[in-house]
Order: C-alpha cells, then structure tokens, then sequence
C-alpha cells in the first residue's frame, strides 16, 4: 500500500469503529428504554415473557402461555441499523424506522385470510409484494391496500376496515395488520411508539382488543 494513503485508511477505519460504537450504545439505550416501558403492560398479555437481544438492532419478547384470545405471543422490537453506516443509509433511504411487530396464535383460528397494508411503509411494502406474488386480489383504502384471496375479498373487507379504523384510534400509524388460518394468526406492525407519550396499560390492551375481533370472527 502507498505509504501516502495510509492516514486515509486509518481514518477511514477510525471512522467506522467510531460510528459503530456510538451506534450500538444508542440503539441499545433506545431498546432498553421501550423494554422499561413495556413492563407496565406485558401482563395484560401474559404473566411470563422471555427476552432475548438479536444483534444489537432486535428484541425477541416471547409469552408462551398468554392470557386469551391468545394462545402465545411474538414481540419483535426493530430498530433501525444505526451501527453500520451503509445499512443505515440504506435504511433512511428506504424510509424505514424503528418498529415493533407483535405476532400471535389465537385459541380460535380466524375464519377468513386477509391483509391491509400501507404500500409506502418498510413492511406494508413488503406485504404488498407477497401478496401479488400469490395473485391475491387488491382494493386502495386511503394510505392502505386491502388484500385477500379471491374468496374472501368481499366477504372480510368491511371487517376488516372496521378493524384498521380501529386500529388506528388506539395507535399512531397502523403499517400491517395480517390475519392467517396458519401461523402467525394475527400479525401487527406498528412504527413504535414513544414511551413518553404512549400508556403502556392502554397500548397492550387495545392489542388485545383487536385480537379479540379477529379470533371472534368478526374479525
């Protein structure tokens, strides 16, 4: 190597190394902040949750026995990529930001298959794109796209309007809400919610509100 690039290197590497490590300690304290605030309402779902850190950009939350309408639930706190540099550009380009997934199986399987998607989210994207690869038929509700095999399309949209509207009282921006006879049953994405501002009995509770819609059938 040229001798007359390696102060270049080294703070190129120095850079990196720098940016890595303020990344992880922020996503870290962002991860453990939303973890405290959590605690004020996981009971509602469940009395024992296993928590486990994947990488330094996800939290595992699993509640094996959870109170009904469900029978277990997922919870995936995501956060955006802040310790690789490229990954985060890559990220803010694609307007993805910090987001929580809860994933359930209910006692009652749901009757009815669907999706509503907003197609401009990070995951309503991606839900959007699978659902036209399995040729599901679509319909445009304002920001969001209501998806389902040709044989429920009709029968479960109006429920499943119902359900976005209320959704979207309870939470600020509603990403996914997907409805399965398989596993996961009930799928939520959620940009996720400042601990400041949002009660955490209130948050967990309207989950299970919505949960109970679906496994009533109503859905």
């Amino acid at each position: 190597m040229d001798p007359a690039l390696q102060p270049f290197l080294l703070v190129a590497v120095a850079v990196v190394m720098g940016w890595f490590a303020v990344g992880v300690v922020w996503n870290i304290r962002r991860g453990n902040a939303v973890l405290r605030w959590m605690q004020g309402g996981l009971p509602r779902l469940g009395e024992r949750t296993t928590l486990r850190w994947l990488g330094t950009s996800v939290v595992e939350l699993t509640i094996q026995r959870a109170k009904p309408p469900f029978r277990q639930v997922e919870i995936l706190v995501v956060l955006t990529p802040r310790d690789v540099p490229w990954l985060w550009l890559l990220a803010a380009g694609r307007g993805r930001r910090d987001f929580l997934i809860v994933r359930g199986q209910l006692v009652t399987a749901p009757r009815l298959e669907y999706e509503v998607a907003a197609p401009r989210s990070w995951t309503g994207r991606r839900s959007v794109a699978e659902a036209r690869l399995r040729r599901w038929s679509e319909q445009a509700e304002g920001e969001h796209l209501y998806l389902a095999p040709p044989a429920s399309q009709a029968v479960s949209r109006s429920g499943a309007l119902d359900l976005l509207g209320e959704a979207g009282r309870s939470f600020r921006g509603v990403w996914r809400i997907s409805v399965r006879r398989e596993r996961p049953q009930f799928e939520l994405h959620l940009p996720l919610p400042n601990p400041r501002q949002a009660d955490a009995g209130a948050y967990f509770d309207a989950l299970r509100r919505l949960a109970q819609r679906v496994a009533a059938g109503t859905p």
